[in-house]
């Protein structure tokens, strides 16, 4: 051989060795948080749960403050110097949804520098003062500042909540841990259901005490949260070694020293291949990278979208409909309507709970939004043969038929509703990258409070008609349908994933094929046992 031949030969090799080190470090990246995260086998201490339990008192603030405000309008009465007028209505409730995006915003711009839990305490420090002046207004003005001042704490605490678990909560129960909030809201609104329907039977100006109530829970938790420790992940980004290791022995006690310092260094991985220094990083180069970098920007899409078929989907337009369906079939009790579908709404979301980690996300999504689907085409189709006008006012004494099977396709799709995507919406947190998680679970929560600003309505869609309710049916049945074909092409299946793990299921496009792999090579770490709350 040559000395060109052999100096070619060498360089040729050099190069072979070089791509396949190289290969091997990608592989390393994509594998290595996995291989380290042996600690995700290890049972979950009471602990883990107790913490997800006691910060879902957030959720429980966000259902309890959506669910009085309809019987508190009710009976209001002229406490506020004269009885409200139906624009008067609209802007008390609307500026808690308003109040809400400011604090999801606000949350978001600051829970990656100061940790997750400042943000929890600074919305029930809000949510707090908002109730006072609620619950001691004389006028529409203070009232409507209380409102605001309550959608702050609103808008933080449920921006944050479901973050802050998705980081402590092990893998193969995180999707539990996560629903556990979202039943808190439904069971906040059941509660403020009830609680509405108690003091409304009381003379004089009862919605105080229902208003007054909701100051509670909020000071409950900020002294629970105490307790809690802070996310693992953001003391890692910080540099805070110890103070992670103890937190993984707080969550996982039959852990070894040496399974928590390979999840912490599975964590910096994580970290250091999106940003080395993330700690030093704006936030407008964190909310750039959203758009810039492909990866990141289909994860938080990805969220984003199924959060958007939540509340495009129909849900609060039927709610509006609702107590008129109700009606016209001899329930008019507008408070018993009201109960009937927040206790759907919350058993429903218990029932998530043994579903989500069990079967996973994408195929829950499928099959309810598939059954929302459903459920609003028969819906649809009925109401042509009820014998109202278009402002949905009765043109015959009897509805029949019709009118019963319009009501019990309401109630299945609360049913799918809330056993699906209402849960699975917020559980989508988990997909978003972790130098971009606080902004991206930000925007998801716009997804989520933008619709409330129309009042899910969809008047802009139907100006011409509007109070066509028909028409709007049809409409959020094709919401539904698209929102279906998303899940089945673009949705990927990331239960019992560690989050650090995650980040490469978007790096090969939408990664749907490449999860069902994670799930067949990593069945023993994505299976959910029933033993851990008892360790």
């Amino acid at each position: 051989m040559s000395f060109d031949q052999e100096k070619s030969y060498d360089q040729e090799k050099a190069f072979k060795v070089e791509h396949h080190e190289h290969a091997g470090r990608r592989k390393s990246v994509s594998e290595e948080a996995t291989e380290l995260s042996g600690i995700e086998a290890t049972a979950a201490s009471k602990a883990a749960w107790l913490i997800s339990i006691t910060v879902s008192i957030g959720g429980f603030l966000f259902g309890y403050d959506t669910g009085y405000i309809s019987s508190v309008l009710v009976t209001l009465g002229t406490s506020l110097g004269h009885a409200l007028s139906s624009s008067e209505q609209e802007l008390v409730t609307s500026l808690t949804s308003g109040g809400a995006l400011v604090g999801a915003v606000g949350a978001g711009l600051t829970a990656d520098r100061f940790g997750r839990k400042m943000p929890i305490w600074a919305a029930c420090v809000v949510f707090v003062v908002g109730t006072v002046l609620q619950t001691a207004a004389y006028s529409v003005a203070q009232f409507a500042v209380g409102r605001f001042v309550v959608g702050l704490g609103v808008g933080s605490a449920a921006m944050v909540v479901p973050l802050y678990i998705g980081e402590l909560a092990p893998a193969k129960y995180r999707g539990r841990m996560i629903a556990f909030n979202n039943m808190s809201v439904t069971f906040g609104q059941l509660v403020a259901s009830a609680i509405g329907a108690g003091f409304a039977q009381v003379k004089g100006e009862g919605w105080r005490a229902t208003v007054g109530i909701g100051a509670a829970p909020a000071i409950a938790l900020a002294g629970l949260l105490l307790l809690c420790p802070e996310s693992p992940r953001q003391l890692v980004a910080h540099g805070q070694y110890d103070r992670a290791d103890a937190v993984l022995h707080r969550l996982y006690l039959t852990s070894t020293p040496e399974q928590r310092q390979a999840k912490i260094k599975s964590i910096e991985l994580s970290i250091h291949e999106a940003t080395q220094t993330m700690s030093d990083e704006s936030l407008w180069t964190a909310f750039r990278r959203i758009f810039t970098t492909p990866a990141t920007g289909r994860a938080v899409l990805t969220a984003c979208v199924v959060m958007a078929i939540s509340q495009l989907g129909g849900f609060n337009t039927l709610m509006y409909y609702s107590a008129t369906l109700f009606a016209l079939v001899g329930f008019s009790n507008a408070t018993a309507v009201a109960i009937t579908v927040s206790g759907t709404n919350f058993i429903f979301s218990i029932v998530n709970l043994f579903l989500v980690d069990k079967f996973g996300r994408r195929i829950l999504l499928a099959v309810t939004i598939f059954g929302m689907a459903t459920c609003m085409l028969v819906a649809s189709i009925a109401f042509k043969w009820i014998p109202v006008n278009h402002d949905l006012e009765l043109e015959s004494g009897a509805v029949g038929w019709a009118g019963i099977l319009v009501l019990v396709a309401i109630i299945f799709y609360v049913a799918f509703f809330s056993s699906g995507v209402a849960t699975i919406g917020w559980i989508g947190t988990e997909l978003i990258p972790l130098e971009v998680r606080a902004i991206g679970t930000m925007l998801v929560k716009h997804c989520h409070l933008l619709e409330h600003q129309h009042h899910y309505r969809l008047d802009l869609l139907v100006h011409d008609e509007r109070n066509d309710a028909k028409r709007r049916l049809w409409v959020l049945l094709c919401h539904l349908l698209l929102g279906w074909l998303f899940v089945i092409f673009c949705y990927p299946e990331c239960k019992g994933m560690p989050l650090e793990a995650i980040r490469e299921v978007f790096s090969r496009g939408f990664g749907v094929k490449f999860s069902k792999q994670w799930q067949r090579e990593n069945k023993h770490m994505a299976k959910v046992t029933t033993q851990a709350f008892g360790h």
